[in-house]
């Protein structure tokens, strides 16, 4: 069996898009998901399949999360080895100890034109970023609710992202057994 993390962007933030956790976990299941387990309501989930390639999963999964709950999420599913790499490829160790403070932007694709001058002229004086073909890697020390920053990357990039900040990766990570 492979393990995979699948990442939903945009659920129960602000009571739009439901969807419950225990939903999430039947409609894994239908689509031959083993041993989901999730965390927190935003999102996350963590199970086992057989299949050597997830790339059909996140087309399933947004197929009938739009069948059964009336919208589509970006669903962005990761193997255990490209989690546990991104968390290996942080270049910001020392922001670790505020880990609401790093963040970590999961990208649909590598950027094929990313606007860094612009990414640049977004971010306070406090902030960093790192840009890798599959991780935007944030730290907004001063909050990314505040931050032009974390509000404007996406299309700076030209990819589609979904963003988890430290503690969460952590917490998917060890619950994936990484």
């Amino acid at each position: 069996m492979n393990t995979y993390i699948a990442l939903l962007r945009g659920i129960n933030v602000g009571g739009n898009c439901a969807l419950s956790m225990k939903e999430l976990v039947a409609m894994l299941e239908g689509i031959g998901a083993r041993k989901v387990r999730t965390y927190i309501q935003s999102g996350n989930a963590v199970f086992e399949c057989a299949a050597k390639h997830s790339a059909g999963f996140s087309t399933q999964l947004a197929a009938e999360i739009l069948k059964r709950r009336g919208f589509a999420p970006h669903v962005h599913i990761l193997t255990l080895e490209a989690l546990e790499a991104a968390v290996a490829g942080n270049p910001f160790p020392e922001a670790v100890v505020d880990p609401g403070s790093l963040h970590l932007g999961f990208l649909a694709f590598p950027p094929r034109k990313p606007d860094l001058d612009k990414l640049s002229s977004l971010r306070k004086e406090s902030e960093r970023f790192h840009l890798t073909p599959g991780v935007f890697y944030l730290h907004a020390p001063e909050g990314v609710g505040k931050s032009k920053l974390a509000a404007g990357s996406e299309k700076c990039l030209g990819v589609p992202m979904t963003d988890r900040n430290w503690r969460t990766v952590c917490k998917v990570l060890e619950m994936a057994g990484g």
